[in-house]
């Protein structure tokens, strides 16, 4: 019913359809209470349709639609589970263990569940079972409600063999054996079985039954680290906000602390009564588990987002979550060891990140290239991903710097005079102004990437100063000799 409930607020009155073209035909894809209780079904022609019930109101369907409501469905249900993924066509299906008793037990679950969907304007059937398999099972070929503990095989035992969801020929050959429900399916020899309908039957019997668990595969793999508050009373102002996500990082904290870890990301979803949800997330430069640093940080960011945080008709659930975990073992320094310059900077680079979002704060890092335009990279400062494992070479304090801080991208073609064809430059004219040049050092080869297609050509770089002081890294790209001949660039500027 869920295309059908979508449009609910603009479909007229009377019986309803949707329809879309099947095999040169149009046909009917989804139909209302009404148009059921009439004889009409889904796959029916709309001829046919018509000719039975003439008034009926048909509208095209659109799948898309109903994706984007499902979506918005899944987000508005992950109150109850982090484990939430979609059950097609039009279902979801949620791993509510370890959750039941934050609404008190499995009974106030699917109360609150139903209720939500009453909420969102949906009609629902909810089952609740040992294994996904046979919850599906019971929503959609049974009546649902909650299996209670050890009845998973007895209950599914009386559905219909629709409930296998096989093929429509194999369906109809169970019926016609007198194989009319599970029951009589799990009576019969499961060698006899899989020699006439193949042995995929037996598993689909043991899954529905109970018997054997294949887990689902959640939409948003859940965090390792979580903390969630349903309230008693929704909040309908944000003021008294700040106190829980106070207590949800405390908790937060000493889970961290358990597993002796530490994350670089913390995402807070804020939960309405009316099923809509927004997710706040912020990053920092060092893995950490300090609670009153990252209730700043949200407060920070709570304060600069651009569309502020609304309550709507109340706020119900908050959820924590820890991201990225990393090790974070207890340090021990030396009283004359206490540099505080690295913390102070990491402070900072949280407090601009959560201030301004973070995509607007980055720091240089080196790259796997040997090529100087691509030695270097830009990267977010509170993202795990910018610590790859490439570290900056390490190079003499003493020697002069080997790359200037200045580079153009991309190098800047100039005009050279050499007294040899491959020796180092006398003079260059760059932006109509001709250098003289002093002092020259080089030549640095650097191969170009022969494995990438447009790899480049060889080059060999100078560093030069004119006699005004003023230093280049000049390069010339190419072997003389070769076609098309050598051309000289002017690559960066040194302080």
């Amino acid at each position: 019913m869920l295309p059908v409930d979508r449009l609910a607020s603009v479909r007229p009155d009377g019986p309803f359809a949707l329809t879309d073209k099947t095999a040169n035909a149009l046909r009917l894809t989804t139909v209302d209470s009404e148009a059921l209780g009439l004889g009409l079904a889904p796959g029916m022609t709309l001829a046919d349709a018509r000719a039975q019930v003439p008034h009926l109101e048909a509208w095209p369907h659109e799948a898309a639609g109903d994706a984007a409501l499902l979506d918005r469905t899944l987000d508005a249900f992950g109150r109850f589970s982090p484990m939430a993924a979609l059950d097609p066509p039009q279902g979801l299906v949620l791993d509510v263990t370890g959750c039941a008793h934050l609404f008190g037990g499995e009974a106030g679950l699917m109360k609150a569940a139903a209720r939500l969907s009453e909420r969102l304007g949906l009609q629902s059937r909810l089952a609740l079972a040992r294994t996904p398999q046979t919850a599906r099972a019971l929503a959609r070929f049974g009546q649902g409600g909650i299996v209670s503990e050890g009845d998973d095989r007895t209950t599914a035992r009386r559905l219909p063999v629709a409930a296998l969801e096989l093929a429509s020929a194999e369906t109809q050959a169970l019926r016609r054996a007198g194989l009319k429900t599970l029951g009589d399916v799990d009576d019969r020899p499961r060698a006899a079985l899989a020699a006439r309908f193949g042995a995929d039957i037996s598993s689909r019997l043991d899954r529905v039954l109970g018997l054997e668990d294949a887990r689902i595969t959640p939409v948003r793999p859940p965090a390792p680290v979580m903390a969630d508050r349903v309230l008693m009373e929704p909040l309908i102002s944000t003021e008294p906000l700040e106190a829980v996500i106070a207590d949800l990082l405390a908790d937060t904290e000493k889970a961290l602390e358990t597993r002796r870890s530490g994350a670089r990301g913390f995402r807070l979803t804020v939960f309405r009564v009316d099923g809509q949800s927004r997710r706040i997330g912020l990053g920092v430069a060092r893995p950490t588990r300090e609670a009153g640093n990252i209730l700043r940080l949200f407060r920070e960011r709570l304060a600069a987002l651009s569309t502020p945080l609304d309550p709507g008709f109340g706020i119900d659930q908050l959820r924590m979550e820890a991201l990225h975990l990393q090790r974070m073992d207890p340090v021990q320094t030396a009283i004359d060891e206490q540099d505080q310059r690295a913390e102070a900077l990491d402070a900072l680079i949280d407090r601009l990140t959560a201030r301004l979002g973070p995509e607007a704060v980055t720091w240089v890092r080196p790259a796997d290239s040997h090529l100087p335009e691509k030695a270097s990279r830009r990267v977010c400062a509170s993202r795990p991903e910018a610590d790859d494992g490439v570290r900056w070479p390490d190079l003499d304090p003493d020697s002069p710097p080997l790359r200037p801080l200045h580079l153009f991208d991309p190098p800047q073609p100039v005009e050279v005079i050499s007294p040899v064809p491959d020796g180092p430059p006398a003079r260059f004219k760059w932006r109509r102004v001709t250098h003289h040049i002093a002092l020259a050092e080089g030549p640095e080869r650097i191969e170009g990437e022969w494995w990438r297609r447009d790899g480049g050509r060889v080059r060999d770089y100078y560093r030069v100063e004119d006699e005004t002081g003023r230093r280049f890294w000049l390069f010339r790209a190419g072997h003389f000799g070769d076609e098309p001949a050598p051309r000289w660039y002017v690559h960066g500027l040194f302080a």
